[in-house]
């Protein structure tokens, strides 16, 4: 079993309603920032972590996006076929499990894109996996400079890496940056069906087996029209400095 990821998932599947109405005739994954697709980001950045296979997971409009997708050659794609149902972000992965094998892999919203530094993150965050101890490692952002983001944070981090849910009616530090590592065994249990990987994540921190990994660079949450010109004018800025 390899004990590092050889394969990510693109959680692509849902309906983007937050996106409309550039989602009314588009998947979300197919709204472009600075000109390319979302999702050509994501895989572009997978492809160039060294990762050569991707599973995406398609919904709404999803003849558009598996069209759009057969036209990549790399990261190498298989689709998991959602038309059926949706089924959130755990019952998505569950779903893909055939296809993601036996050992860890990445899980990537297709709406997460950041600026990088030296670091090419995902190279960095595979390389901080510990199979014996974890069963998630989750890439964080911190929740007062993250682009796109408005609330009040998901996540504190203890000395060794593993991390808590804030307290209600707190705030947090980091928000998850919607990629993260994870090993098979965290869908021993779960539900057939739809359900959010939130409920994974949880089981996960009650084991003590969820840890957090900050990212270096600058995370932009492009769930809205307007955080799409938001993290425009970001890149903007970043390839002028």
């Amino acid at each position: 079993m390899p004990l590092k990821p050889s394969v990510a998932m693109v959680l692509a599947a849902g309906l983007g309603t937050r996106m409309r109405p550039l989602t009314d005739h588009l998947p979300k994954p197919l709204v472009p920032l600075k000109g390319r697709p979302l999702i050509d980001h994501v895989l572009d950045r997978i492809a160039a972590a060294g990762i050569a296979s991707a599973v995406v997971n398609v919904h709404h409009h999803a003849n558009l996006l598996i069209e759009h997708l057969a036209r990549r050659t790399a990261p190498r794609i298989t689709i998991s076929d959602e038309r059926d149902a949706l089924l959130d972000t755990g019952g998505g992965v569950r779903r893909a499990m055939p296809l993601l094998g036996a050992g860890p892999f990445f899980v990537h919203n297709s709406d997460s894109v950041w600026i990088e530094t030296a670091t090419d993150n995902l190279s960095r965050h595979a390389a901080h996996w510990r199979q014996a101890d974890m069963d998630g490692l989750l890439l964080l952002a911190p929740t007062a400079t993250s682009i796109g983001y408005g609330g009040r944070g998901d996540f504190a981090l203890a000395s060794d890496g593993r991390i808590a849910r804030r307290a209600a009616g707190a705030s947090a530090p980091f928000v998850f940056a919607g990629v993260s590592i994870l090993h098979p065994r965290i869908m021993d249990g779960a539900p057939e069906g739809r359900f959010s990987l939130n409920a994974s994540f949880d089981q996960a921190i009650a084991r003590r087996r969820l840890f957090g990994l900050p990212l270096e660079g600058l995370w932009m949450h492009v769930g809205t029209p307007e955080a799409i010109v938001a993290a425009e004018r970001a890149m903007d800025g970043a390839a002028v400095g």
